[in-house]
């Protein structure tokens, strides 16, 4: 009966005071008036608007942005800024700076109180959230859907446990130009290649500039194309540049790799794994699955195996996954492995809302939208796989369009990076003539010669057609394709090719 006394006395709820401390507050600021290392030091990340006494969290503000300037903050540096404050004329005035630095109390332990300020700013949080979720709950008066609400509040709560606060909706043009600065200077360490998430292939990185959190890249195409490949080949290659990089030494915020996160909702998660032993191992998934390998290629498979047992890759094989289900475990990954690249195989199998099961389109059109929210939300990039229409195969030129994405057009229009993979190698084998035989006519031989030419120039061959991108431009990546391992690579340089796209 409490819980339901809880529900039904929200009122008596509503008037129990917010945790906070005050004097927390104004001890540390006093800390850091007579020593302004103190902020420097700190570890805790906070802001002003962790502070619960207003007239605190534009003192603490003020500190900050004289700080930045390299200017000497006190009392007295301070009292031009607070002489017209009116809250703070109900404290006493200017004077109430001095009275801060009064007893020096706060140099005993500022870490300790800013950690104190900072958990006592995401209780009163959690409280907000809390109220929020009830009030919802409460209301019938409108249509009720609550697994939107549950995850509304899921989504609340990953914020809340980031450190996030609801009064910081809008970043400062400073606070902004300092992350691109970042990402500048990360672009600039790589060699003038990466300012994202690699993808391990060079010739892809040096096109896009690698994978930008926060975008969502569909990778599309028909099948047998080696969509699944070229995914499994990214997120293994961003977690061992990841892996590398820790062993290194190199800082995770510095490295270009990533835990990655895998949702496979077509392959089972031990499917997924022989794949990629069979990739890295170099050995056909063919022959691995029907056991025709020798003690060598065990040997290999044992060897890379060991090697990718402490590889951060993640693999989810639940089926059939709605948009709603794939954010709670995405922002649960974020959380425990703070991943920093998701991989969704493939975006036509997951399931939206169910309100719009009766419309296929606008489903695809709900899945999208939540694909790059989640993006948005979690700070990393997303890699949506995607289907193409057969209108492919009805043409002559079998090269993959905007327009051939299936079933609705907004899955290009919330794309930041369309990806569509295309081996010419695939149809020209189909159209591949008889061998010659010592009575094939002269038509026949110079048949056949004609393909034998086009096969060498296109076998092992693929190419990444960038046909959209929101940070640079569009065009064609030739990969190297070893389809017996059905593993990509780098070509030679003298083969690189960055076509534009048309």
């Amino acid at each position: 009966m409490a819980e339901l006394d809880l529900i039904t006395r929200p009122d008596e709820a509503a008037a129990r005071a917010l945790p906070s401390n005050v004097e927390a507050e104004a001890a540390f600021l006093g800390a850091a008036l007579i020593d302004n290392r103190v902020i420097e030091e700190l570890v805790t990340p906070l802001r002003p608007d962790h502070f619960f006494e207003p007239v605190h969290a534009r003192i603490y503000e003020r500190i900050l942005q004289l700080l930045d300037r390299k200017a000497v903050v006190t009392p007295v540096t301070l009292r031009p800024y607070f002489e017209a404050d009116e809250a703070l004329k109900e404290l006493g005035g200017v004077a109430y700076l001095a009275r801060l630095t009064a007893d020096g109390q706060g140099l005993l332990a500022p870490r300790e109180l800013a950690e104190q300020i900072y958990d006592l700013a995401l209780l009163r949080e959690l409280v907000s959230v809390g109220r929020d979720l009830v009030t919802k709950a409460l209301d019938t008066s409108e249509s009720v859907e609550p697994m939107e609400q549950i995850s509304a509040a899921e989504a609340a709560l990953y914020r809340v446990a980031e450190g996030a606060s609801v009064g910081s909706e809008a970043q400062s043009f400073r606070q902004s130009s300092f992350t691109a600065i970042a990402q500048i200077e990360k672009a600039l360490a790589s060699g003038g290649h990466i300012s994202g998430r690699t993808t391990g292939l060079d010739d892809l990185n040096a096109k896009v500039g690698g994978l930008h959190d926060s975008d969502l890249i569909i990778l599309a195409g028909r099948p047998a194309m080696g969509k699944t490949s070229l995914a499994t080949n990214i997120a293994f290659n961003c977690a061992e540049r990841y892996l590398r990089d820790m062993a290194d030494g190199i800082a995770p915020e510095k490295s270009v790799g990533a835990p990655t996160a895998f949702f496979s909702l077509e392959m089972s998660a031990d499917q997924l794994a022989t794949r990629i032993l069979a990739e890295q191992a170099e050995i056909s998934s063919e022959r691995l699955r029907m056991g025709k390998i020798s003690r060598e290629d065990f040997q290999r498979i044992s060897y890379a195996s060991q090697r990718l047992a402490e590889l951060p890759l993640y693999i989810d094989d639940t089926p059939a996954l709605s948009i709603a289900a794939l954010r709670t475990r995405a922002r649960r990954l974020k959380r425990r492995h703070d991943i920093g690249l998701i991989v969704i195989d493939y975006l036509q199998l997951l399931q939206g809302s169910g309100r719009a099961n009766d419309n296929r389109v606008n489903e695809i059109s709900e899945i999208s939208r939540g694909l790059k929210t989640l993006a948005k939300e979690l700070a990393v990039p997303v890699i949506a796989l995607s289907q193409l229409s057969r209108a492919v195969e009805s043409r002559e030129d079998k090269r993959p369009q905007l327009s051939d994405l299936r079933e609705s057009g907004s899955i290009e229009q919330d794309a930041d990076m369309v990806w569509f993979i295309f081996r010419e190698e695939y149809y020209h084998n189909a159209s591949k003539p008889d061998e010659p035989t010592e009575t094939s006519t002269g038509d026949a031989l110079a048949k056949y010669d004609t393909w034998m030419q086009r096969h060498l120039e296109v076998v092992n061959k693929a190419t990444v057609i960038i046909a959209k991108q929101r940070h640079g431009s569009t065009g064609n990546v030739n990969l190297l394709f070893q389809s017996e391992f059905t593993k990509f690579g780098n070509l030679a340089h003298d083969s690189r090719s960055y076509e534009p796209y048309e």
